[in-house]
């Protein structure tokens, strides 16, 4: 296996396997897989808050990837009854990851809630729970089961120029975006879902609220590989020169 390391961040839960149930740190496989099939090697990346600096300097890329609701005393919120499920060790991980991944100019990929998780890093602030706002349960239609809606990207935004101005996409969150802060919206949903998300600061930061690892469309892991395939070292950390 050869390619570009592209670290993807993981949940710590109790799982099962032979005659153990312990916890452990997991992500659904399709993350790992569509990396994989991308040119790129996965890295499983477990909460690590303290050594963000050391895990960051093995890696070529970042994917924050889905889970858990974002906690909203991250953006000064209080909890909305289906704000559910709670990782603080996730958020303080991931927030240190983001950091440093952006002090270095490293390729970032956050999905579902990992674009969440920029959002709040930006300074933005999060809908708990969508249906509140759009009406209907389309975004996460009922448990384990994926939505699938389009999504409208802007055409001169990095994911409009990969994507083109429209693709159907799968979903499945209850929370989204109500303010981006710094970050540039560049997709919606019909319902006015924001659905993408760039920072125009830095050279290859997306967010996307859909699924990506579980489409066919390969096409965003891979430029996410090849982006940071064209990493080199420099004084200041890695940058991307393309």
């Amino acid at each position: 296996m050869s390619g570009p390391t592209i670290g993807i961040t993981s949940y710590v839960e109790q799982a099962s396997w032979g005659v153990w149930r312990t916890s452990a740190a997991l992500i659904p496989y399709a993350y790992v897989e569509k990396v994989r099939t991308a040119g790129g090697v996965p890295l499983i990346v477990p909460p690590v808050y303290d050594d963000a600096e050391a895990v960051l300097s093995r890696l070529d890329a970042l994917v924050l990837a889905g889970g858990a609701d974002v906690d909203p005393a991250m953006y000064e919120m209080v909890a909305h009854p289906e704000t559910v499920g709670l990782r603080p060790d996730r958020d303080e991980s991931e927030l240190a990851l983001l950091a440093v991944a952006y002090a270095r100019d490293l390729p970032v990929l956050g999905i579902c809630r990992g674009m969440q998780l920029m959002c709040v890093a930006a300074g933005g602030k999060l809908e708990q729970h969508l249906p509140d706002v759009v009406g209907h349960e389309g975004h996460r239609p009922e448990p384990g089961v994926y939505g699938s809606h389009a999504v409208s990207l802007v055409p001169d935004s990095v994911l409009g120029r990969l994507l083109g101005d429209e693709l159907q996409v799968p979903s499945y969150h209850h929370q989204a975006a109500a303010e981006v802060g710094s970050l540039t919206v560049s997709g919606k949903a019909d319902d006015g879902t924001v659905e993408a998300v760039e920072d125009p600061s830095h050279t290859f930061a997306l967010g996307v609220q859909w699924h990506p690892e579980v489409s066919a469309d390969d096409r965003l892991f891979r430029e996410l590989v090849r982006v940071a395939a064209l990493s080199e070292s420099t004084e200041s950390g890695r940058r991307v020169i393309i």
